[in-house]
């Protein structure tokens, strides 16, 4: 019940989030429909303009538009969705390391599904060009560390065919900027992600007990057409291999995705390879299609 109560309570922001247009905020949004266009002055010359896109085809994912100019009024980056909103939170900060802030925007990109918003990451120095997207995933978080680097976590999604969509298993991964692009630096704290330190962690392993581990694999029957019962252990056991993947733990992975009931380990495991592939593709290959130990 708390984690439907959770999820319920993460939609509901997601709707505010989305709908709800804040006098405070450079945003257009579908719907509401935004009427109003916006102009902001950056720095070096550059200006940002955000608001309803003139050509807009009428709910076909191009109602909002933003743009970056520079000081001849040429357009050097432009974003188009179901809705932008200029992110003054986290424009200015220095993702790349150059000394010098990049512009940030959340653009929706998800067919106005109110809770899936891309972050568009822009840099000015030495010419305008965008560092990267980021934000498919449930939810991001920029943490400036110590040293002044700032990293990027992303909460991926796992597989979604065994449990209910609020016990959706998912894994936090690192990012930063490296010689320009975004790097995949998760090992990094992985001693933290895969100790009781972990508070989500340390939920899959108390959801994680012998007799559930024992009802698992006992179990005959899963997604849609099973009861909830099970919910909890099967979320917290592919939650806890997809993290150990993202942490290159690849044999703890493995002996976790065996404890997975023999009659459907294998379609578990080209489910499972298939919400990994983009950012473990060895992993995935080894996976699917392969037979699997017993």
């Amino acid at each position: 019940m708390s984690r439907m109560f959770l999820f319920l309570l993460f939609f509901a922001s997601c709707v505010a989030l989305s709908c709800a247009q804040d006098d405070n905020k450079i945003a257009c949004y579908s719907y509401p429909k935004t009427t109003e266009s916006f102009k902001k002055k950056l720095w070096d010359g550059y200006e940002i303009s955000l608001g309803p896109a003139r050509n807009a085809s009428g709910g076909g994912g191009d109602d909002c538009t933003a743009a970056i100019y520079n000081a001849a009024g040429k357009v050097v980056f432009r974003t188009t969705g179901f809705g932008v909103i200029f992110d003054e939170d986290h424009t200015g900060m220095d993702f790349d390391g150059d000394g010098k802030g990049e512009v940030v925007f959340k653009t929706d990109e998800a067919g106005g599904a109110h809770c899936c918003w891309i972050y568009n990451v822009v840099s000015l120095a030495p010419k305008p060009h965008k560092l990267f997207d980021v934000g498919e995933g449930a939810a991001v978080d920029f943490v400036k560390e110590k040293d002044g680097r700032v990293t990027i976590w992303d909460r991926v999604g796992g597989t979604y065919e065994y449990t209910s969509g609020a016990a959706r298993p998912f894994a936090e991964r690192a990012l930063r900027v490296q010689s320009g692009k975004l790097a995949d630096v998760t090992p990094e704290f992985c001693d933290k992600l895969l100790s009781p330190a972990n508070p989500d962690y340390d939920a899959w392993t108390r959801a994680l007990t012998p007799e559930n581990i024992k009802k698992l694999q006992t179990a005959k029957q899963f997604g849609s057409g099973r009861t909830l019962d099970l919910d909890d252990a099967v979320s917290a056991l592919l939650s806890r291999a997809q993290q150990r993947v993202l942490c290159h733990q690849y044999d703890e992975a493995l002996a976790d995705l065996n404890l997975w009931p023999e009659d459907s380990r294998n379609e578990m495991m080209d489910n499972f390879a298939e919400s990994i592939k983009e950012y473990n593709p060895e992993f995935a290959t080894r996976l699917s299609g392969q037979p699997q130990s017993k």
